[in-house]
């Protein structure tokens, strides 16, 4: 039976997701957990098998632009591809909803851990082509494992932590070199997640249904508009909206969670006002060296 607020909340999830490239299972599985009363196994299950139809997409996209080093791809799905089909093991192994439960907070603490770093060292991309990087095979290999049994236990890690992984092994791709390799790594990745956990997981078929429904018109809503809106405040909001879903998972107090969410809430607007002051001093000192010259 297709469940139509399911529907309504994979749309709302899905321009999020359009509008900042990320937070696909990091907000789609804690929602159906957390909303929909969906069990833990289900939703990883279900939200992997939904995201394994959707990334093609994107990655098509990147491909035809050349924003991706097909090598460095195939060095992250060696040790990826098996990792994340052994993470459905290792899930289904501790046969307690609670294991993947805690494991995916564990895992969006490291997604906000990682967008944090995302969004500092944005600014450092380097200029090099895609194709002229020269790839490090055991450090990528190892990247690549981690991530994907990341992915097969909790769902989240193909984009949010892989990319910031790649980011610090690889400083001199561009943002666009570094969103495309890790959408094209990410297919085979999430594709072997969904295998395992269609012949070994929980999934349903309602479910998975109800997302694609919702989410394919709202990643595209997302990506038509994502060139109007404030980006970084999206991304802070999605920082903010991952970090309070992950103490939910962790089962820690509402106390505790709202001096939490009340700190970030706070370091995020002194983090946007010092970006702001730094871009408006940029741009008066590149003024006075226009007119000097």
């Amino acid at each position: 039976m297709i469940d139509f607020p399911l529907i309504a909340g994979s749309f709302l999830v899905a321009i999020v997701v359009g509008l900042t490239g990320m937070g696909g299972g990091a907000l789609m599985t804690p929602m159906m957990m957390l909303f929909f009363n969906v069990p833990p196994l289900a939703a990883v299950s279900s939200d992997l098998v939904a995201s394994a139809v959707m990334k093609p997409v994107g990655s098509a996209v990147h491909l035809r632009r050349g924003t991706v080093n097909l090598r460095l791809v195939g060095w992250l799905c060696v040790g990826s591809v098996p990792a994340a089909f052994c993470g459905v093991f290792i899930a289904r192994a501790f046969a307690v909803d609670n294991a993947v439960k805690y494991a995916l907070g564990v895992a969006l603490l490291l997604a906000v851990a990682g967008l944090v770093a995302k969004t500092w060292l944005a600014g450092k991309g380097g200029t090099s082509s895609a194709h002229d990087i020269v790839v490090r095979p055991i450090p990528t290999v190892l990247v690549g494992t981690v991530g994907g049994l990341v992915v097969g236990i909790s769902s989240v890690g193909s984009g949010s932590l892989i990319i910031v992984a790649l980011l610090a092994l690889y400083p001199a791709l561009k943002a666009n070199q570094l969103v495309g390799t890790d959408l094209v790594q990410a297919v085979p990745l999430v594709a072997s997640a969904a295998l395992g956990h269609l012949l070994f997981g929980d999934f349903q078929l309602t479910l998975t249904v109800s997302l694609l429904i919702g989410s394919i018109p709202g990643v595209y809503l997302g990506a038509r508009i994502s060139s109007r809106a404030p980006g970084g405040l999206i991304r802070a909001l999605l920082g903010i909206v991952l970090l309070a879903s992950a103490l939910k998972l962790l089962d820690v107090n509402n106390t505790v969670t709202v001096w939490a969410l009340a700190a970030a809430a706070v370091a995020t607007v002194a983090g946007w006002r010092w970006r702001v002051r730094a871009a408006a001093r940029a741009s008066s000192e590149s003024r006075d060296l226009a007119r000097a010259r």
